[in-house]
């Protein structure tokens, strides 16, 4: 059997580009991400045992931010319902709904919200057999 290089959980690793990692920090650690690092521009994000990286850069300042995110990060939880509440209660009108909640035709149940910098974030559950 192959060494791997890394833990699986390491193995790959999402790093996306924001304009200010304090925000960014911020509305992650209001999503459930925990800190594991930081350092200047940069900070080491989790979720479980899954790494989230941000990396500040300034040159992204005056950018627009966009309205239709370019990718998604999809986070999968025991119950949706649950965290969707959650956001609405603690984010309220800085949530930035981008697909309500419902059941998908891919199975699962799930919405999709954007980060600061107009990256989505879904979360989902595999839809229950009685939401069938």
């Amino acid at each position: 059997m192959e060494e791997k290089a890394v833990p699986s959980t390491e193995q790959l690793v999402i790093e996306i580009f924001v304009r200010d990692v304090e925000i960014s920090k911020k509305f992650y650690r209001n999503l459930g991400f925990h800190i594991l690092r930081e350092d200047g521009g940069f900070v080491e994000l989790s979720w479980e045992q899954h790494l989230l990286f941000l990396d500040e850069r300034k040159e992204l300042k005056n950018s627009p931010i966009p309205t239709f995110p370019a990718a998604n990060i999809r986070i999968m939880v025991k119950d949706v319902d649950a965290v969707w509440k959650r956001l609405h209660n603690d984010l309220g009108e800085h949530l930035k709904v981008f697909a309500k909640i419902e059941d998908r035709y891919y199975g699962l149940r799930d919405f999709t919200i954007l980060d600061p910098d107009g990256f989505g974030i879904r979360f989902g559950m595999d839809i229950p057999t009685t939401h069938k």
